[in-house]
């Protein structure tokens, strides 16, 4: 990652590929999005030819740079926000490429270059949905491979033997026969002439058997940086005459600023200016502490909030509920097979259940703040960000300055978290930065504080669900429907990702499929409801709720077929053996008949995606106080191939947390269109002391790799909820499950 810098004009403007070879030798090996790769050899004399190198930089418009010195650049596409991939992405080239891992030095990509793009995607860069290592895993296979190719081709031409008598080791190239070796650094140094790339089939590609690297418990490359408090996140960041900004922003969507007195707020030491944005009143300071106070003493009146915009929580999720049974909603059909109104109708048994679940935030650490240094022109702009997306930050910045991408110089900063929260089209805290450092002619830093960041965040849909299933005389399904009265999350965040998905909306409607269950007959369909916050992708998407719903029901089905609710779940999963796998796997690690004194067991059965996971949690109940305890959570994951198995378990673990918090804990409520919690006293997050003892059992597999980042989430609320019915005999149906409704449901 490039650290934050004073650069003058020469130094601020993007290292072209003709400046790279202006300025020094090396060799670029480039994959794009066709899996090809492309080689370039900087110009020179004849002794830099013969391999007297200078740093050729770390911006270059390549996947891999090998330096005279054997030292590896490798590309990092992705962003990294603490799930690892800036380790996982490197490591998946540098397998096949034979790098030798201890000599790899990672580059994070800081523009919008579509040739690096997550093909997921359509080749934009965006880090989201788990996607980063099964997305880019065969192109960054391909890409090594070939690579690894053109280095044999080379050191095989200058030995003058046949290519297919070398070999590689890691970051050396070998001819057994003649006993000669050369580095890879130094054949960057030879003068190479046949650039052409070599076909790669999959037999050149090395069996997962070969592996020295995939596989493997590798030290993250982050880690070292975090821990020692060097890694620099954009809220850090400094650069040389920089301001700094609050933003007083509307307490609604949907309101603005009638009038504002802000006589106070200069008379803060250090404040120099309060400006008005369209989406909120910035004062801007020489301190950030002189900033934040002046924001504090603004008096603005605000105006503008009607209707759906002025709505309370309370009122939203009971409109979601009757939409589930108004006939004339609008509706979208998610999946569907076979006849599902048939089967539930004919069948001996019909059951049917409401779920409803609140609005949730993301509660990531580091809450919004952006650096951004326009330049003199107003057309050009230097800006410093965590985002999970360069492509949308990009577009951001050349809409709101008016100008092209090439005059954007943006430093795509390590994120302090961020759980889908820094995935919009549009961001308002950069475009606010931007606006304010153009006005006042200097670099900028705008901070929000968390009080900012809870109150203006954007967050996981409310929801009302309604399932209905028949069961024939003998305990069997027939037939599954579920409904989803929610709002489509990608028509806020991203309307033009929804004007080409329309109605079919991946982010509010995930895991409502249940694609891992054999249901002959089932239908799964989207209530599109009206919007009442500002909404963004949240951990696990839909599945965190959808999920919960599903698996809850599920073991409301079992105890109508008077079954247990893991064989149940056995039956549906007769065409899946690697579920059966795993719901056997987990009800071993947590002795699932054994009877339990004071305490009591609940299995749910999830995924995300490809990725699935059975989970039980063992549970202890507070009758006075209506709290919860999870004292013990088992899972069984299947994730295909795992790249990196150490951080497998840690962003399982990690999802398991994020659930257990967001099913005990975690609500936002809105009154008249405004959030009213503020911080992490009124809007709790899982305290150290409450995270349950978590074994995880991680499947070997050699199937190809799915997304783990989000797997371990959607499981956990229905198992915490069937543990509770395990116990007391009472449902949970309203995600979280918080005192008051656990005292209601025991009343």
């Amino acid at each position: 990652m490039q650290k934050p810098s004073a650069a003058t004009p020469e130094a601020r403007a993007p290292l072209t590929r003709r400046r790279f070879l202006q300025s020094a030798s090396a060799v670029t090996f480039a994959i794009g999005s066709s899996g090809l790769v492309t080689v370039s050899q900087a110009a020179g004399d004849e002794t830099a030819q013969a391999g007297a190198r200078t740093d050729a930089g770390t911006e270059i418009t390549a996947w891999v740079r090998i330096d005279a010195d054997d030292r590896v650049h490798l590309v990092f596409p992705s962003t990294e926000m603490g799930q690892g991939s800036s380790t996982a992405l490197p490591l998946i080239l540098a397998e096949e490429l034979d790098a030798d891992w201890d000599k790899v030095e990672i580059d994070q990509l800081d523009r919008d270059d579509r040739s690096f793009g997550n093909p997921i995607f359509g080749n934009i860069l965006y880090t989201a949905g788990s996607t980063a290592v099964y997305g880019y895993f065969d192109s960054l296979r391909i890409a090594g491979a070939q690579a690894r190719q053109i280095l044999m081709r080379a050191a095989a031409k200058a030995w003058d033997v046949p290519i297919a008598e070398v070999t590689t080791e890691p970051g050396v190239v070998l001819h057994e026969a003649s006993d000669r070796h050369m580095t890879f650094g130094e054949i960057a140094a030879l003068p190479i002439d046949d650039l052409s790339v070599p076909e790669v089939t999959e037999t050149d590609l090395k069996p997962a058997s070969s592996f020295r690297l995939i596989g493997f418990d590798l030290p993250r490359r982050d880690i070292p940086a975090k821990s020692t408090g060097r890694e620099t996140y954009a809220i850090d960041v400094q650069v040389p005459d920089m301001l700094f900004a609050a933003v007083l922003r509307a307490p609604a969507e949907g309101v603005s600023a009638a009038g504002v007195e802000d006589g106070e707020s200069p008379a803060v030491p250090g404040v120099l200016r309060v400006l008005t944005l369209p989406e909120g009143i910035a004062v801007i300071a020489e301190r950030l502490e002189a900033a934040l106070a002046g924001k504090d003493r603004l008096q603005v009146d605000w105006t503008g909030a009607t209707g759906v915009l002025a709505s309370d929580s309370e009122t939203t999720l009971s409109d979601y509920s009757a939409a589930l049974k108004n006939s004339t909603a609008e509706r979208a059909v998610w999946s569907e097979a076979g006849d599902a109104d048939r089967a539930i109708t004919s069948a001996d048994r019909i059951v049917e259940a409401e779920y409803l679940s609140d609005y949730a935030y993301h509660a990531q650490i580091e809450p919004m703040a952006a650096v951004a240094s326009v330049d003199p022109d107003g057309l050009g702009a230097e800006v410093w960000v965590g985002t999970q997306t360069q492509t949308w930050t990009t577009r951001t910045i050349t809409e709101t300055l008016g100008t092209t991408a090439d005059r954007v110089r943006l430093h795509a900063m390590t994120m302090g978290g961020s759980f889908g929260r820094r995935t919009a089209l549009q961001q308002e805290y950069v475009s606010d930065a931007l606006l304010i450092s153009k006005e006042m002619g200097r670099p900028v830093k705008l901070v929000w504080t968390r009080e900012d960041d809870v109150k203006n965040g954007r967050l996981r849909p409310a929801a009302a669900q309604r399932l209905r299933a028949g069961l024939t005389a003998d305990g069997a399904l027939s037939g599954w429907e579920h409904r989803v009265a929610t709002p489509s999350v990608i028509a806020y965040f991203n309307q033009l990702r929804w004007e080409q998905v329309r109605p079919k909306d991946i982010v509010s409607m995930r895991g409502s499929e249940s694609q891992f269950y054999g249901f002959a007959d089932m239908r799964a369909e989207h209530i599109l409801t009206e919007r009442h916050a500002r909404l963004a992708p949240w951990r696990g998407i839909g599945a965190s709720y959808t999920s919960f719903a599903a698996e809850a029901f599920m073991d409301e089905l079992a105890l109508e077929a008077r079954n247990d609710p893991i064989d149940f779940r056995m039956a549906l999963l007769a065409s899946n053996p690697r579920g059966q796998k795993l719901l056997t796997r987990v009800a071993e690690m947590a002795d699932w008949s054994r009877p339990r004194d004071q305490t009591a067991l609940g299995v749910s059965f999830a995924g995300y995606g490809d990725p699935m996971a059975a989970g039980i949690a063992e549970i202890a109940l507070e009758r006075e106080s209506g709290i919860i305890t999870v004292q013990r959570f088992w899972t069984a994951v299947d994730a295909g191939l795992i790249v990196s198995p150490d951080n497998a378990l840690a962003q399982i673990e990690g999802g398991i947390v994020f659930g257990l918090s967001s099913s005990l804990k975690e609500r936002i409520t809105i009154s008249g269109g405004e959030v009213e919690q503020s911080n992490y006293y009124d809007y709790e997050i899982l305290r150290a002391n409450e995270v349950p003892e978590i074994e995880i059992h991680l499947e070997r597999s050699e199937a190809r790799p799915t997304g783990i980042g989000e797997v371990g989430t959607p499981m956990v609320a229905a198992a915490v909820a069937n543990a509770f019915h395990a116990l007391t005999g009472k449902r949970l149906r309203h995600l979280p499950f918080i005192p008051d409704r656990v005292l209601t449901a025991l009343a």
